[in-house]
């Protein structure tokens, strides 16, 4: 804009939101814009006293200001001088603020109040619904001339918080005891910690159905069993896992998953340090309270939680900041060696190109319609490519009427997690729908074009990497739920039917085009068929 380093100095901007902690997160993007604008600013954000922790610490917050009511927060207003006033939270206590604290510029967020009390009781839509709101918040800006650059959530937008008692401790344990997706994405938080803590002692607490996930990762030195349904089941079976954990000796737990029983666990055991996410049903159970964002991908997000615990390595380097790696699982050599004996005994040599297929899900609306994953798997067959089933046991119905109807090959059933990992390896493509092999396939670097219906990708689960896609609609109702459900609240289940076939069979082929030769070479060598763009 052309404005002086020595005129950025005088702004001293005041930000208000007095509402929930999500809510709060949002505003860290706002803030980095007001400085990438104005460098030299000063900036000071208005917050619930119980919501500063997760600003404090920020590089982009000069001051926070607990709001302890009213007055006391109109007379700190007044008497800090500010020339700006950025009002995110638009309600009629903030307008009050504004009206008396006589700040020269002041620019609020367009909430859209009204149109969204008619869609709630009249049911009247505006596209104004639509917009996310962060986009509103960062339009506010816009009344002073800003125009966004960076509207992205990062792990570098929070304190790093303290980390105290860390670099004595020497046994650590990572708590994650959920489904096979949000096992895979812990991963490179195990890796992470390894390059920040080398000579501690890593180990993971995890379900039987899960344990080949860490078993031989270089970064875990132990895998614990939590048996929840069996043995450790209950208060008492709770209270007896964690006398066992209390004989480890552990000096910090590492909470990804966000269960009461998980925090509660950790407690029983007399872990004295407890990271986990603000967000968890445990929260107060916990020693450090980490701000948690659905607007991160699951596998960064989770490097948060090292960030009150320190560690050798820079910052910038690390999990203060940066993403990380995309590909972070690697296949059993004598594994591959056995999946590609069971390829050939099934007919496909290593001449053809595979490409895997799920679709299963443990959740029936997470599944996109049986009829159209055959239609997609005869169009591969019929431009060369081989399609090949897979899946858990409690898939193995479906995949076997898929199979029935296409012709794909079906490895549906018949592989443990080390050999699916193994399989996952020699395909150039893997089509799924949001589900526990997706993270499988995005973590070995396979390409993943994933097909999502009642989840989001704002919910941070889907395919982790810069090679994949996902296909969705855009529809008011998504997401309906977390994890997907038995079946669509609504009755319609638009969000998968109106994905058609050709669609998804577009998307496969472009992907196979892109880069033909690292896919072979991530399928394992096996050659591409020549003429690729021939049979799009």
């Amino acid at each position: 804009m052309g404005i002086s380093s020595t005129a950025n100095a005088r702004r001293n901007i005041l930000v208000v939101r007095l509402s929930s902690l999500g809510d709060v997160l949002l505003v860290a993007p706002v803030l980095r814009n007001l400085k990438a604008a104005w460098p030299g600013c000063r900036i000071s954000v208005l917050v619930k006293r119980r919501y500063a922790a997760a600003l404090e610490g920020s590089p982009f917050a000069d001051e926070v200001i607990p709001f302890d009511g009213f007055f006391p927060a109109l007379a700190k207003i007044r008497a800090s001088g500010f020339t700006h006033l950025l009002d995110l939270h638009a309600n009629l206590r903030s307008a009050l603020l504004r009206r008396f604290a006589a700040v020269p510029e002041v620019s609020v967020y367009r909430k859209d109040a009204w149109a969204r009390r008619l869609f709630v009781f009249l049911g009247r839509r505006s596209p104004r619904l639509e917009k996310h709101v962060l986009e509103r918040y960062l339009e506010a800006l816009g009344r002073w001339g800003i125009a966004p650059q960076n509207t992205g959530v990062t792990l570098g937008d929070y304190s790093s918080g303290g980390a105290a008692g860390s670099r004595d401790a020497k046994s650590f344990l990572i708590v994650q005891s959920a489904f096979l997706g949000d096992a895979l994405l812990t991963l490179p938080l195990a890796d992470e910690f390894k390059r920040r803590f080398p000579r501690a002692r890593l180990a993971v607490l995890t379900l039987e159905k899960t344990a080949d996930v860490f078993r031989a990762h270089p970064s875990i030195d132990e895998v614990l069993i939590d048996d929840k349904r069996g043995q450790n089941r209950g208060f008492s079976g709770l209270r007896r896992l964690a006398r066992r954990l209390r004989q480890k000796g552990f000096d910090a737990a590492i909470i990804p998953h966000r269960s009461f029983r998980s925090a509660l666990l950790a407690r029983l055991s007399g872990i004295p340090r407890r990271v986990g996410f603000s967000s968890s049903a445990g929260g107060f159970l916990l020693t450090d309270a980490v701000p948690w964002t659905w607007l991160m991908p699951d596998a960064e997000r989770n490097l948060a939680l090292l960030k009150p615990l320190g560690g050798g390595r820079d910052a910038k380097a690390g999990a203060a900041g940066a993403a990380p790696e995309s590909v972070y699982l690697r296949s059993d050599p004598a594994e591959k060696e056995k999946m590609a004996r069971a390829l050939e005994t099934a007919g496909i040599g290593p001449g053809k190109t595979c490409v895997g297929v799920h679709p299963g899900s443990a959740w029936p609306t997470k599944r996109w319609p049986e009829e159209r994953f055959a239609a997609l798997c005869r169009g591969l067959a019929e431009r060369g490519f081989a399609p090949i089933l897979v899946g858990g046991s409690q898939d193995a119905e479906l995949c076997a009427r898929v199979a029935a109807k296409s012709g794909a090959r079906d490895f549906c059933g018949k592989t443990d997690l080390k050999e699916l990992k193994a399989l996952l390896s020699f395909f150039s493509l893997f089509i799924t729908n949001d589900s526990g092999p997706m993270h499988m396939a995005a973590g070995l670097g396979v390409p993943t074009l994933a097909v999502f219906g009642p989840t989001t990708r704002e919910l941070g689960f889907f395919p982790y990497g810069p090679c994949h896609r996902v296909i969705e609609e855009d529809l008011p109702c998504r997401p309906c739920r977390l994890h997907g459900g038995k079946a669509c609240p609504h009755g319609h289940f638009l969000c998968m039917r109106l994905i058609m076939t050709d669609e998804v069979l577009q998307n496969a082929l472009e992907m196979l085009v892109q880069n033909p030769a690292a896919a072979a070479a991530k399928a394992g060598s096996r050659e591409v068929p020549g003429g690729i763009k021939g049979m799009m």
